[in-house]
């Protein structure tokens, strides 16, 4: 017997169609669809799900909420217009088989879904993830940014440890464990994202060489703790800012932190606090509305 499914729906905007389609993402945890009327200029970005994550009343004040930090950074959110709903079942797993592909992220890293039977380049290490399961799938541009920096800082020959905040399905984690990071830390807010981060693990065989636990950042203690060669903190940039703080302190005097999740409109603020607290901006990345980077201390 096939259990229907809970459709969210939002209608927006097709400016801020990415914007929507990753807060999606993250609340759901799962890619969502989108329908771009080129009539209407609008899009309607749809999550599907067995159960909804929350109540549908905290549902709709959580989408709220989010759409009105949208429109706070200047993205045009159209109407706004929220569904839930139920829907008969369909074979999503054949659905996004058309759409899902294999992410050739560089010459040692590749993220693949476990129906591609893509063969990996000589020595690259590749990551296993299917959409349905996770939080961040190395799709979005952000979560793109921070794997092709994690392959780009690898230094082989040496040891380097790696902390992931904010880990969602585990992607950046287990790959900083495929490509030899060692050892690796990985923690999340939502109990839901720590167990698929962790079941993410297992698949992926890296389950003993990555430590993935729920903690709260800005409960985060500032002094004391182990500190790591290279930090990821994919978040949104009110979190970045506020507790700039505590995720620095993490960070090893020769250490390097990838920054992603900031709307280009916020970035520069993002960068004058990290600014203040030593670090230098080394690169950064603009793709559409998302600006990204990776910092290290001045010396």
């Amino acid at each position: 017997m096939k259990v229907p499914l809970w459709q969210v729906s939002l209608t927006t905007s097709a400016e801020a169609e990415e914007t929507v389609a990753a807060l999606f993402e993250n609340l759901f945890g799962r890619p969502s669809s989108v329908f771009l009327d080129a009539a209407t200029t609008t899009a309607t970005v749809s999550a599907y799900c067995p159960k909804l994550p929350r109540p549908e009343s905290e549902l709709r004040a959580r989408l709220r909420t989010a759409l009105k930090k949208v429109r706070n950074c200047g993205l045009d959110i159209g109407s706004g217009r929220i569904v839930i709903r139920k829907v008969a079942p369909a074979n999503w797993r054949e659905s996004w088989k058309k759409h899902f592909k294999p992410l050739e992220i560089s010459r040692a890293l590749s993220v693949k879904p476990t129906w591609s039977g893509r063969r990996p380049r000589a020595g690259q290490a590749v990551v296993v993830l299917d959409p349905g399961l996770s939080f961040g799938t190395g799709q979005h541009p952000t979560t793109a940014f921070c794997l092709e920096q994690l392959a780009a800082r690898r230094a082989s020959g040496r040891p380097q440890s790696f902390l992931d905040i904010g880990t969602g399905s585990g992607i950046l984690a287990i790959a900083a464990a495929k490509l030899g990071y060692e050892p690796v830390q990985a923690f999340d807010f939502d109990p839901a994202a720590v167990r698929v981060a962790r079941a993410n693990a297992i698949q992926n065989r890296v389950a003993k060489r990555v430590r993935i636990f729920r903690q709260d950042l800005i409960l985060l203690p500032i002094r004391g703790g182990a500190k790591f060669d290279v930090i990821c903190a994919n978040l949104t940039s009110d979190l970045l800012v506020q507790q700039a703080k505590r995720i620095v302190r993490r960070l090893r005097p020769t250490g390097t932190l990838i920054l992603a999740g900031i709307l280009e409109i916020q970035f520069v603020e993002v960068r004058r606090t990290y600014a203040a607290t030593g670090l230098k901006l080394i690169v950064t990345r603009q793709d559409k509305e998302w600006q990204s980077a990776a910092f290290a201390f001045t010396r």
